[in-house]
């Protein structure tokens, strides 16, 4: 996180968000933040490969209309359409990535470039919160506002209590926050249960998540190569410092009043107390994989109550616990979710193709297993089903890129094609022709 950055922001709520999820791409608006090339243009997209969120297909073309995937059929099937038609050639579509776990508004990192960099939808746990917005020519942005923790919990003893973290001490005031978090827009409750102190960690080094840390330069910033390993730097010094966390019954209270209202619990956890109470308390999702190594007795509960991860693999990859947690999560049948962490200083500001490689690597996942984890699961765990999809009414966020990347996924990190909701926001594709 950018801790520094973080300091000056001051936690606020806006008005009132529609309950039900399955609402929420209906209120999307635009920001108008990125030139756009047309609006809601009818547009026919050929390519070599297809990979429509669940599987790759070829000799199949994309035909988008009004912002939505009105057909996925065989070229010959869509040649007779009179719309505009780019032909990619030797290049593959997919879905834009969903980024489930990112920190983009107290770093203030540029909505555009993660755009472009192929992430079309971002859910940002940990920040100033929001009604959902983008997704028609911008990057599509679901909050979760503040993480809720305990009295000088995490991440606290860096920020103070700002808009990316507050305070509850009762149950009484678990459940009002949690409530307030909802009206102004919340699509998920993410709460902090980490004593610090785990050896790898950034936040229990001298690097952590600060801005003042990593790239300056905009134009080196702009994306950064994830092959090279990050230099986290584990300063013992911080080993022996413990954050207070919340109570297990303070947690509970949590848990039930978002499933009250329909909404889901992630929490930071990284080691064995924090699961535990995870556990326990009911929590759904686990924003990381844990730094520490786990209990496969708890990883088995936690699997039993169908608790999803989201990977972060490679921003903690200096973890010592990191990759046995992933093995042992997929042998157990575990759901691992693609999220990057989009913001840390050592992460591309956009797709990450080091973190789809180290869950292939760590969790012995298959080149599709990855993919659909940063498309179809990932807009099925938002409760937003067709998004993530190419599927017939699916929101037109597309993405192309030369070649296939289930050969190399490194090709990921640079489209040369984007669309959201049908708005072509990047083309590198030469004379796209009409169809007289």
């Amino acid at each position: 996180m950018g801790y520094e950055m973080m300091k000056c922001m001051r936690f606020r709520l806006i008005s009132p968000i529609t309950p039900c999820l399955l609402l929420i791409l209906a209120i999307f608006t635009s920001s108008g933040a990125i030139a756009r090339e047309t609006q809601h243009e009818s547009v026919l997209l050929h390519a070599a490969r297809v990979f429509d969120g669940y599987n790759i297909r070829t000799n199949t073309s994309v035909l988008v209309i009004n912002g939505r995937v009105a057909r996925i059929d065989t070229r010959e099937s869509l040649e007779s359409s009179n719309v505009k038609v780019i032909d990619l050639g030797d290049s593959t579509i997919l879905p834009g990535f969903i980024e489930l776990h990112a920190h983009l508004s107290f770093q203030n990192i540029p909505a555009d470039t993660v755009l472009k960099h192929g992430v079309t939808t971002i859910r940002d746990v940990g920040g100033p919160i929001h009604k959902p917005y983008g997704g028609d020519g911008a990057l599509r942005v679901l909050t979760s506002g503040p993480i809720i923790t305990a009295p000088n919990g995490y991440p606290i003893p860096m920020l103070g209590d700002t808009n990316v973290a507050t305070s509850v001490s009762t149950e009484e005031e678990a459940r009002s926050t949690v409530r307030d978090l909802i009206r102004g827009g919340a699509v998920v409750i993410k709460v902090a249960l980490e004593p610090g102190g785990e050896a790898g960690a950034p936040w229990s080094s001298s690097h952590g998540h600060d801005s003042n840390h990593g790239h300056h330069d905009p134009a080196a910033a702009e994306h950064v190569d994830a092959r090279h390993p990050h230099p986290h730097a584990h300063d013992s010094s911080h080993a022996q410092h413990t954050w207070p966390l919340l109570s297990e019954t303070i947690v509970r209270a949590i848990v039930d009043e978002a499933h009250k209202n329909n909404r889901q619990v992630t929490a930071h956890i990284a080691e064995v107390k924090g699961a535990q109470i995870a556990i326990d308390a009911g929590i759904d999702e686990w924003a990381h994989m844990p730094c520490n190594v786990i209990p496969e007795s708890l990883l088995k509960q936690a699997v039993a109550q169908n608790v999803k991860i989201v990977g972060t693999l490679d921003t903690l990859s200096k973890c010592s616990g990191i990759a046995a947690n992933a093995r042992s999560w997929a042998a157990l049948g575990g759901e691992l979710l693609y999220g990057a962490e989009v913001a840390h200083p050592d992460i591309p500001r956009g797709i990450d193709a080091q973190e789809l490689m180290y869950m292939m690597q760590m969790a012995k996942l298959d080149v599709m297993d990855v993919l659909r984890a940063a498309t179809s699961k990932a807009g099925r765990h938002l409760s937003l089903p067709l998004l993530g999809t190419l599927q017939k009414d699916a929101p037109a966020d597309i993405i192309a890129v030369r070649g296939d990347p289930a050969h190399n996924l490194k090709i990921l990190e640079y489209p040369d094609l984007v669309m959201s909701g049908g708005e072509i926001v990047v083309n590198n594709f030469k004379n796209p022709h009409v169809s007289p």
